[in-house]
């Protein structure tokens, strides 16, 4: 009974001791490509992926770690959520596929076995969405429009792989997924199309309201008084509209998200 209190009180000790800035853990990775030892997969893609020569550059696959090494007592073994030399559990929340430990479970990981990697949130918060291939919030079920393996794509701001980053993700009105601080960025920055299909992500009806206001109070120069062909990017109608320097409004949906289809 002593000794397992001792051990008790070595692993709540070592809960703050042992990890990194992503993950605290009481073991290391040996990554099978490099053969290097990391404190988890995201230390090691940070190192390869700044190193002088591309060539040398590359990412972990977290299904193929076959070897951890035990931060306690340094002893290398094969992947399992307990120490095989000092009895030590090596993270609370341990998953045997993903190769994956984390002393944080008040992250509520769970293992998605349709995505193949462990997702955080709490499973009965998730649904997975066959078309889109990958997991969503339930209050996106039949609520968000599918767009085919949508998240096994890259950021369109930042560029980084949407499907297993560790970052929160956002469905546009338009299907299309990007990070929520990157989404917030945008709206900061007043930018409201979607860098992929340029359509409106934002309500902007009261933007629409404004520009109304603004052409009406503005009248062009006579010399400027013609009409231009423009193509919606919000509802994919063209119509043929008076040119106005401040934008052109669709005759079709009332959207000012529109751009001027020049005569060859």
């Amino acid at each position: 009974m002593e000794e397992s209190s001792v051990t008790q009180r070595q692993e709540e000790s070592a809960k703050i001791q042992y990890g990194c800035e992503h993950y605290r853990r009481r073991c290391k990775i040996r990554a099978p490509c490099c053969n290097q030892i990391f404190p988890c997969r995201h230390c090691h893609n940070e190192a390869m992926s700044s190193l002088s020569n591309p060539k040398d550059r590359h990412d972990l696959v977290r299904h193929e770690v076959q070897h951890v090494i035990c931060s306690l007592c340094d002893t290398e073994q094969q992947v399992a959520r307990v120490c095989s030399n000092c009895g030590v559990t090596m993270g609370e929340y341990f998953c045997e596929f993903c190769k994956f430990y984390d002393d944080d479970t008040t992250k509520k990981q769970f293992h998605c076995d349709e995505c193949g990697i462990c997702r955080v949130g709490g499973h009965e918060n998730f649904f997975h969405c066959q078309k889109c291939g990958s997991c969503y919030s339930v209050l996106l079920r039949d609520n968000h429009l599918c767009v085919e393996n949508s998240m096994k794509n890259h950021c369109p701001i930042c560029y980084e792989y949407l499907f297993d980053s560790v970052k929160g993700t956002a469905i546009l009105k338009c299907g299309h997924t990007m990070h929520m601080d990157c989404s917030a960025e945008m709206a900061r920055q007043n930018q409201y199309r979607c860098p992929i299909c340029s359509k409106s992500v934002f309500d902007m009806s009261r933007t629409w309201e404004i520009l109304d206001a603004e052409i009406e109070a503005t009248a062009m120069p006579e010399e400027y008084r013609y009409e231009v062909k423009i193509l919606c990017n919000d509802c994919n109608n063209t119509s043929e509209v008076f040119f106005h320097i401040f934008g052109h409004k669709c005759c079709h949906c009332n959207s000012y998200n529109t751009r001027r289809i020049v005569p060859q």
